[in-house]
């Protein structure tokens, strides 16, 4: 049985963190497994737009292995890792594509950090989302601690982070940590839905656009504008009127559908 399971059709790839008797914890294995198949489904034509979940409806992640950690010596590294084949997040990194975080159950810690490393987040019912670092004895090292107060402010962040109480499915959309939820039967067909849409933009521009939204994230606001009036003005000198007449239209269209 893989340990990352793969389903693609109409250009989305969905990818399943299948460990569902472990809460889809994040083992050696699973993570050295997850890292070649986002390398896949960056180098794969016909994959235009990624889902991430979990199998089950108990979690989509645990974080790390804490069976492992306890009986490993060498797997504490792994804590900190800056390989793809050791973090998660790194290993997601990899793929250009867009990469939707369909959040069916606990996001917990390393989990919770993996969630972070998705484009947009689209989260069940039964979503829940916790950072117990603090509660391990185990400093963060894949992004929580930064990311998280960017996300959702730095008050809220330190009142998960430094208590490791639970979040809510309702309060992490209100909180803006997660764009919506849905039913926990209607998880994957909306973000299939979200994942088709973001599929039909042309690869190479859907992958700069993206970078040029992280690289302009991990910046200040100063660099972050100058960065997209470097890149827009580099890109932008090659598009020709009759290209954006023509993309005008199917633009119009589109909305009057919508």
């Amino acid at each position: 049985m893989a340990l990352v399971e793969t389903d693609i059709a109409d250009g989305v790839a969905v990818v399943t963190l299948n460990r569902p008797e472990a809460m889809n914890a994040l083992s050696k294995a699973l993570r050295a497994e997850l890292a070649a198949v986002m390398v896949e489904m960056d180098r794969r034509e016909d994959v235009r737009a990624v889902v991430l979940t979990g199998a089950g409806t108990r979690a989509f992640t645990a974080g790390l292995d804490l069976k492992e950690l306890g009986s490993d010596a060498t797997a504490m590294g792994d804590a900190t890792g800056e390989t793809p084949q050791a973090n998660p997040v790194k290993a997601i990194e990899q793929c250009r594509k867009p990469v939707i975080g369909a959040i069916n159950g606990v996001a917990i810690t390393g989990g919770f950090e993996v969630a972070l490393a998705c484009d947009v987040l689209i989260a069940s019912e039964n979503a829940r989302f916790a950072d117990t670092h603090a509660r391990v004895g185990i400093m963060p090292g894949w992004g929580l601690s930064q990311k998280l107060s960017r996300l959702i402010g730095l008050y809220r962040a330190k009142e998960l982070s430094l208590s490791g109480n639970f979040l809510d499915a309702a309060t992490a959309e209100r909180w803006g940590l997660v764009n919506r939820v849905v039913p926990a039967d209607q998880l994957l067909p909306a973000a299939r839905k979200l994942a088709a849409d973001m599929a039909t933009i042309e690869p190479g521009f859907s992958a700069a656009y993206k970078k040029l939204i992280d690289d302009g994230f991990a910046a200040s606001f100063q660099d972050g504008m100058a960065l997209e009036h470097a890149r827009s003005s580099a890109a932008n000198g090659s598009v020709t009127p009759g290209e954006v007449a023509k993309r005008r239209e199917a633009v119009q269209a589109r909305g009057r559908q919508q």
